[in-house]
């Protein structure tokens, strides 16, 4: 994985269900990692392995959905030498999903 998160950073993320009051679209988005036509945006974390947040695969912005992704799953992803990415924090602004256009399109 490219640019793997620093343990102050992911230490940021609420907890997993800490932000179960909130509503989907007010939701802020701390990570994005990222490759190809793949998007993961995370609003939550288990602090050891398990994010919470939202995916598109493959572009597939019908099949977008909110859910869990494994830390150790997508630092393993590969395709053809290319790893995935993590936005680095000087150039990924902390927002709600409803401010992030792939979420906003995927939400309808």
């Amino acid at each position: 994985m490219w640019n793997v998160p620093t343990a102050e950073r992911l230490s940021k993320i609420p907890r997993l269900y800490e932000t179960e009051s909130i509503r989907l679209e007010d939701k802020l988005i701390h990570l994005h990692f990222f490759i190809g036509g793949c998007d993961w945006y995370i609003s939550e974390f288990d602090g050891e392995d398990i994010f919470w947040g939202f995916a598109i695969l493959n572009s597939d912005y019908e099949m977008a959905e909110w859910g869990y992704s494994s830390f150790d799953e997508l630092k393993s992803i590969s395709v053809n030498g290319i790893e995935i990415d993590c936005e680095k924090e000087e150039y990924w602004r902390i927002r709600r999903a409803a401010e992030i256009d792939k979420i906003r399109v995927a939400s309808g």
